[in-house]
């Protein structure tokens, strides 16, 4: 493994997803100890997430909005951070904004508070979600040109982990692509590979189910237990030249 020596201090973190709960999910942890450590986290959160329901939910599109960000808002209480942004693009809409205004906006927020950590999406998005693939392209051109010089990690899993994933949740409802194989990093080309303690997992999983909109289904399908220790490890990789060419 590369990276630091201690991977659970990543300094001051600025992290930058797609959805309310993207961040709980990946770097949930992390953001904790930073947190706990009195170091500033920032969340920034490029949607609403208004069309994360099923077909027949019966609430508008405002009435999920404000569903979401209660959500959010509770989950980060839960894990300490207190810093948050909304892009307010919309849900499944992302890749659909020309880039320049969004890299723009993230570019003056690494300037403002130079984290010495961005964590965000590879050119992935873990499941192949467009959302998440264009908030990687985003932040990653907004570091490029912002004149601070945070480290960039993109969110990974390991194969191990992805196997464990798999054994408990029908990857049909989660990958976003049909037939291609989760994205995975084998554990020794991880620039970080942080596995939470049992206080700490149970931390996550508290505050990731304060969104229960879209947990809560996950955890009934995979069992309170097997969905606590899927939480546990969240690990990152360093950019590479064959992810965003410049």
């Amino acid at each position: 493994m590369t990276g630091n020596a201690d991977p659970g201090d990543l300094g001051s973190i600025l992290a930058v997803f797609a959805h309310p709960d993207d961040e709980a999910y990946v770097a949930g942890a992390l953001m904790a100890v930073a947190s706990d450590a009195a170091r500033r986290v920032v969340c920034v959160t490029a949607t609403r997430g208004e069309l994360g329901f099923p077909d027949d939910d019966p609430r508008s599109l405002a009435e999920r909005k404000a569903l979401r960000e209660a959500e959010l808002e509770a989950c980060l209480g839960v894990l300490g951070v207190g810093e948050h942004v909304w892009l307010d693009y919309p849900d499944s809409g992302c890749a659909a904004v020309p880039v320049d205004e969004p890299a723009a906006r993230l570019r003056s927020i690494v300037d403002e508070v130079q984290p010495d950590t961005v964590l965000t999406f590879g050119p992935d998005g873990t499941t192949f979600h467009e959302d998440h693939i264009a908030v990687g392209c985003w932040t990653t051109l907004a570091c490029r040109a912002a004149s601070w010089t945070p480290r960039l990690l993109y969110t990974t899993n390991t194969p191990e982990w992805a196997q464990r994933f798999a054994d408990a949740v029908a990857m049909d409802d989660v990958m976003m692509v049909d037939d291609v194989p989760t994205p995975t990093t084998p554990a020794h080309e991880l620039a970080v590979y942080f596995v939470a303690d049992d206080e700490l997992a149970a931390r996550k999983a508290r505050a990731l189910r304060c969104q229960a909109s879209q947990v809560e289904p996950l955890v009934e399908q995979a069992g309170v237990d097997a969905f606590v220790d899927l939480l546990r490890e969240e690990c990152f990789r360093l950019p590479t030249g064959d992810d965003w060419p410049d």
